[in-house]
């Protein structure tokens, strides 16, 4: 099996945005917000070159404090992105945001880096910053599916507690899909970039996995959590 990645370059690179200049077109044409879609695309580009440049430091670095500091800015961004679909709630529900996803999400952290990979070092940081990644994002996604249910659901007065049994099963339904689908419908990004890499594909299923439980337990932990937090903020109202 070759075992090396093939580097892109940035000929081969620009490739790859010609659907996205076609969907651009067609949001165009068809009058819709492609001001939105552009932003984003460009925003998308600006920051995974600068966090390659960023990564690429604090790996020479091998800095415990860096690798921390990286995870506190990924968690506070994250709460921040999650509260976009209640924004006239987000400097309320902050604080809940921050603490459930810093406790579902680093609980899973810190169980999987410590007890099933067992990193060493602790911080060892080309597999903490990638799966604190992960973890912080799914827990985003599925905080903020949360948030805006139980919003809509309590805007309609229905009783906290069917709305928040309403707001936990709507941000799991992406989580459960995704566990559905993995191996049958798609290769997740994990398992694809090992086996692109050379990696055997039982071994990088194996990592895809532990992957997928830590989506879980963290998506589950963190939306529970941040239900609970929540509640006297919306039984104010």
């Amino acid at each position: 099996m070759n075992e090396s990645l093939q580097i892109i370059s940035f000929s081969n690179l620009t490739i790859a945005f010609i659907p996205v200049l076609i969907v651009l077109v067609i949001l165009y044409r068809w009058s819709l917000n492609v001001e939105n879609a552009v932003y984003s695309v460009v925003r998308m580009l600006v920051q995974l070159l600068l966090v390659g440049y960023v990564l690429t430091t604090i790996f020479q670095a091998e800095s415990a404090w860096l690798v921390v500091l990286a995870m506190l800015v990924m968690v506070t961004a994250a709460s921040w992105i999650a509260l976009g679909t209640i924004k006239n709630k987000r400097m309320v529900l902050f604080r809940h945001a921050f603490l459930a996803i810093t406790v579902g999400g680093g609980f899973t952290l810190i169980l999987i880096t410590q007890g099933v990979i067992t990193l060493d070092p602790w911080f060892e940081p080309k597999y903490m910053i990638p799966l604190a990644g992960m973890i912080f994002a799914n827990s985003m996604n599925s905080v903020s599916l949360a948030a805006e249910r139980l919003n809509a659901e309590i805007e309609r007065d229905v009783p906290y507690e069917q709305a928040r049994t309403i707001a936990f099963q709507a941000a799991f339904i992406p989580v459960v899909n995704s566990l559905f689908a993995v191996g049958l419908v798609a290769l997740p990004g994990m398992m694809t970039g090992q086996i692109l890499s050379g990696v055997s594909p039982v071994t990088a299923a194996h990592y895809q996995i532990v992957v997928m439980c830590m989506i879980f337990g963290s998506a589950g932990l963190s939306t529970a959590y941040f239900l609970i937090l929540s509640r006297p903020s919306f039984l104010k109202e």
